[in-house]
């Protein structure tokens, strides 16, 4: 699968090394690959290409979004000309969003043509993401969203990244509520001190 990840940072980071691993083409757009910040970032992964957020949509099948939430104000051209995509919101909406829309995921249902849009990834650490294995076994990854095919594709580059499963919120009308987990764990990890090395499994009778 050919995935381009708009956005260098820890998200980013984590899953592009994931899905190297599991052997799918993973490209990461930056605004100016040129750039220090940029630079530093590719240094970090020597094997997978940074290009400019155009050139890396242009060849993607996956458009996986792990900017700061609000920065998808400036991508509306970019990613209603990619309309035909799946596009993965990997945002929390915590300390900024894209007003006057309350997720990423609204903007983008709300702004461009794009159809094949979910939200997942968000819901736990970077760390968790990087290595999601605990005591031998994956943890959870959940997902949010009205499109059945960027559910399917999402759930399974959740399980191509080492989580166990990732498990259905339900339609668009949950994306908030999922945000509102992303929450939890962030509460949990960093407001009540117990760390970052933390996560989520359903577990069933």
């Amino acid at each position: 699968m050919k995935i381009t990840i708009l956005g260098a940072g820890n998200v980013a980071t984590a899953l592009a090394t994931r899905w190297k691993a599991a052997e799918h083409v993973v490209t990461i757009g930056v605004r100016n690959p040129a750039s220090e910040k940029s630079q530093k970032a590719q240094a970090a992964l020597p094997e997978i290409p940074f290009e400019s957020m155009e050139s890396a949509v242009v060849q993607a099948d996956v458009i996986v979004i792990a900017t700061p939430p609000d920065a998808v104000l400036e991508l509306k051209d970019l990613l209603n000309a990619a309309a035909d995509k799946i596009m993965i919101d990997t945002t929390n909406a915590v300390r900024v969003r894209p007003e006057p829309y309350p997720t990423a995921y609204h903007f983008i249902k709300a702004e461009t043509k794009a159809q094949h849009v979910v939200k997942c990834f968000n819901s736990t650490g970077f760390e968790n993401m990087a290595n999601p294995v605990y005591h031998g076994e994956g943890i959870d990854m959940f997902c949010a969203g009205d499109d059945v095919e960027a559910k399917t594709v999402a759930k399974q580059l959740a399980l191509d990244a080492g989580f166990s499963t990732c498990w259905d919120f339900g339609g668009g009308d949950k994306v908030e509520l999922l945000e509102k987990f992303a929450l939890s764990w962030i509460n949990l990890a960093i407001m009540q001190g117990f760390g970052r090395d933390l996560a989520f499994k359903v577990v069933r009778r």
